[in-house]
């Protein structure tokens, strides 16, 4: 049964599936979503739904019932991964870990990346309607204000980076020797921080950098 993946490369909500797909080792197509133009995604959802990531498999069509769903996650974890992603006995902590990195620690990393990744964007039109998007949410002229806050923001992220360091100093992954969603989760808000090598992991974030590597190399078979 073919899988495809309606993203955007630098979504720190798209990076964690595709890399647990990655490491699940299942096949799947990725089609990239231009930021301006969410029209693929409109059609694969029948007007349901815009955002990204979207799952295609077989005739079924999966994305999130809410902000704050992890249904693709749980999706993936029950067909590929018997369970995996989601051992029952982490289940609790997994919640509060991951509503954690995809809010507080997300809110840093895709301000210190979208100030360099939506004025690199070539097409005017994709562009407009990028930075647009972005007003809507969060006020006029948001952009200009992150870029003029980016030290604070970084020592803010670095604050908060830092505890995850301290953590894999002393293990493999976040919650073990093997790693669960919640690493991949956090994979995908450093994958969008650093994406195009916008930004860079601090010099004394050494062990959340082996951890990057060692995420990435991982293959559960």
């Amino acid at each position: 049964m073919s899988l495809k993946i309606y993203e955007l490369e630098h979504s720190p909500y798209c990076i964690p599936i595709t890399q647990a797909l990655i490491a699940l080792g299942v096949d799947f197509e990725s089609v990239v979503v231009p930021s301006g133009d969410r029209s693929a995604v409109i059609q694969a959802t029948k007007g349901a739904y815009y955002q990204v990531p979207v799952l295609e498999h077989g005739d079924r069509v999966i994305y999130e019932s809410s902000d704050r769903s992890l249904d693709i996650a749980h999706y993936i974890d029950n067909e590929f991964a018997d369970g995996r992603l989601f051992p029952a006995d982490s289940g609790g902590l997994q919640e509060i870990l991951v509503e954690h990195i995809e809010n507080e620690v997300e809110g840093y990393t895709f301000r210190l990346c979208d100030i360099h990744y939506l004025p690199a964007i070539d097409d005017l039109v994709g562009r407009t309607m990028s930075v647009r998007h972005k007003e809507r949410r969060f006020g006029r002229d948001c952009i200009d204000r992150w870029r003029a806050n980016k030290m604070n923001l970084k020592a803010e992220l670095d604050r908060l980076l830092a505890r995850f360091d301290q953590t894999l100093r002393h293990r493999e992954f976040l919650l073990g020797t093997v790693p669960q969603y919640v690493d991949f989760a956090l994979l995908g808000v450093i994958g969008n921080y650093t994406y195009r090598g916008y930004n860079k992991l601090s010099e004394d974030q050494k062990a959340l950098a082996t951890w990057v590597e060692r995420i990435r190399d991982f293959r559960y078979y």
